[in-house]
């Protein structure tokens, strides 16, 4: 027979408001912006009045740690589940302030109707209007005394019985003597089996990550200032997508604004750049494996709560000393220098936009060689172009596809224990050999999905070695995709539709390249016989049609770059699916200069 991990508890909600301020039960979200809009929290009031259940809360017993002086220590109750529904509570009827979205400190206000004993959210009609208590706060106040409460209703509303006003009140005060269902999951429990109950109770199955378990536990640690670290991580996070905050958070939390991390974020405000906008899962990931030379979340959670891995016990000195550590890896992974360095990086080798970066977890491992590599004081030039190398890698490679955290922690162990570059080294040339260019690459370029790692990697390829777009004198594909260009096909789609092929067939990657809107109109849906043709009379001489070259020579040039068999200009139009095949091989011969390029 199993043995039953949890404990189900009914208390008053009184009462887990009471745990909540005296923190016995802690809530990782309480400096996080509230989410929900005042309708719901009204909904919330209105069912608690009716008597409605409004689910099960969850929380997770911290582990039970050893002091220095040797001396065991409880662990709070971390909420996990119902965070929102207490906030909601605390704001509503305690009369706590809440953070909205926009980093302002708001008050939400529920206004509550006697005669019809409805709730509603507080706006300029209500306020004007005799019939509705402005704020369901002053009835839980600490020192009110309902009759008089009831008196001052029933003054300015004569025509109502007093007696019926005042059980309606009653009623209302007593919501705080409903009972929630409060599950407690065993402090032993892994975080595997506490994120599987945890979507087997909550009915929307919003899934929490290890991310989740790991700021949850950052948070509500206000020894080691986890609670300021956290909000370091999430301020970060939003500036770096919306730095018109900054004044915002600036003047909404004072207190923050003079912690030793804002003048480290501070830089975000003048930055309009959007090629890496990390989450807190980026932050943590990046921070933590580069830190601890881990790559399993699962393990800070562990050592955030002072595991020691040896002896199985929990361990104040290990709980301090990992927020100590963590505390490092995410200042350096907020430093202007290394940010910059790292997007300059990905830009220097052809990732221009936003649209070209595909796998964060790829660009997340870079920046962790890059911070190792910094770390080891490897002169820059040579960093820079490890990490170039390593970041293209993944991308072809798809390293971080498939379980991003089995092959962080595969390679930082690795990375450990053989070192930085010759791990690195060994990686790109096994992973990069021969085989792959001739072989496995032209295979994998079999993909009508331009947003595949392949077609983005060459993309990237032709941005770094400066091609021109196809058929254009001086505009570069670098210009096309920073402007939007068009992709064309080169065998026209209207043209291959006609013949039946069918989208995936006619939207194959190597049926596309980069090229200027004039020149994609001007060639229209016309089949290849036809505007190849007149492209090579352009070049001796006959009318312009299609963009500015007129040198047999530039011509040539223009296809190779493109990598369009040379054999087009010579009145040979292959089938189109040998056409594919061809230009799946030059492409790939294309990315792989640009891999030696990069060297």
């Amino acid at each position: 027979m199993a043995i039953q991990r949890y404990s189900v508890t009914p208390h008053p909600i009184e009462t887990l408001l009471t745990w909540v301020k005296s923190g016995e039960i802690a809530i990782p979200e309480i400096q996080r912006p509230f989410v929900w809009d005042a309708t719901k929290v009204r909904n919330l009031l209105d069912s608690l009045y009716r008597g409605y259940p409004v689910g099960y809360l969850i929380s997770w017993r911290n582990p039970t740690v050893k002091l220095k002086d040797g001396t065991p220590s409880g662990g709070k109750r971390i909420l996990i589940d119902g965070q929102q529904r207490i906030t909601a509570l605390m704001a509503a009827l305690l009369g706590y302030e809440v953070l909205t979205k926009d980093y302002e400190t708001v008050r939400i206000r529920i206004a509550f109707h006697p005669g019809e004993e409805r709730f509603e959210v507080h706006n300029p009609a209500i306020a004007k209007d005799k019939a509705w208590i402005e704020d369901v706060s002053k009835i839980f106040a600490r020192d009110v005394y309902l009759g008089d409460l009831t008196d001052e209703y029933v003054e300015k509303n004569p025509d109502l019985n007093r007696s019926a006003i005042g059980k309606v009140l009653e009623q209302v005060a007593k919501i705080t003597n409903n009972h929630v269902g409060l599950i407690e999951l065993a402090e032993d429990l892994d975080i595997e089996t506490v994120t599987e109950i945890f979507i087997r109770v909550n009915s929307a199955g919003v899934e929490l990550s290890q991310a989740d378990f790991a700021m949850s536990k950052i948070a509500v640690n206000e020894t080691y200032g986890g609670n300021q670290l956290r909000k370091a991580i999430d301020y970060f996070c939003h500036l770096a997508v919306a730095p018109e905050y900054f004044s915002k958070i600036e003047k909404g939390d004072p207190t923050f604004a003079a912690s030793d991390f804002w003048p480290k974020m501070k830089w975000l405000k003048d930055v309009n750049d959007d090629l890496y906008d990390p989450t807190y899962t980026d932050m943590l990931r990046v921070a933590f494996t580069s830190e601890f030379g881990r790559g399993r979340l699962r393990d800070l959670v562990a050592l955030l709560s002072g595991r020691n891995f040896e002896t199985r016990d929990y361990e104040e000195a290990i709980s301090e000393a990992s927020f100590a550590k963590l505390k490092k890896g995410i200042e350096a992974f907020m430093s202007k220098t290394h940010f910059d360095r790292l997007t300059m990086i990905l830009r220097s080798s052809g990732f221009l936009t936003s649209s070209l970066i595909r796998s964060q977890n790829a660009v997340n491992f870079a920046y962790i060689v890059y911070l190792r590599g910094r770390a080891e004081n490897l002169p820059a030039d040579d960093l820079e172009r490890l990490v170039r190398r390593w970041y293209a890698m993944s991308i072809l490679t798809g390293r971080y596809s498939g379980n991003p955290e089995t092959a962080f922690d595969f390679d930082i162990r690795q990375i450990e224990s053989q070192g930085l570059v010759p791990y690195v080294e060994s990686v790109i040339e096994n992973e990069l050999a021969d085989t792959f260019w001739t072989g496995m690459l032209p295979q994998l370029m079999d993909t009508s999905s331009a947003q595949s790692p392949y077609f983005i990697a060459y993309q990237a390829a032709q941005a770094r070695l400066g091609d021109k777009g196809f058929l254009s004198t001086d505009i570069t594909v670098r210009d096309l995709l920073l402007n939007r260009g068009d992709k064309h096909h080169v065998f026209p789609r209207k043209h291959l539709q006609r013949n039946g092929l069918s989208r995936g067939r006619y939207n194959q990657i190597a049926n596309f390249v980069n090229a200027q809107s004039e020149i994609n109109i001007a060639i229209g849906d016309k089949a290849p016989e036809i505007y190849f043709k007149e492209i090579v009379e352009q070049v001796k001489g006959g009318p312009k049609r299609y963009g500015g070259i007129v040198d047999s020579e530039r011509l040539r040039e223009n296809f190779v770059q493109n990598c369009l068999p040379e054999s087009l200009l010579e009145g040979d139009v292959p089938a189109y699916d040998d056409f594919l095949a061809e230009r799946r091989r030059l492409m790939a011969l294309r990315i792989k200069e640009w891999i030696e390029v990069l060297s």
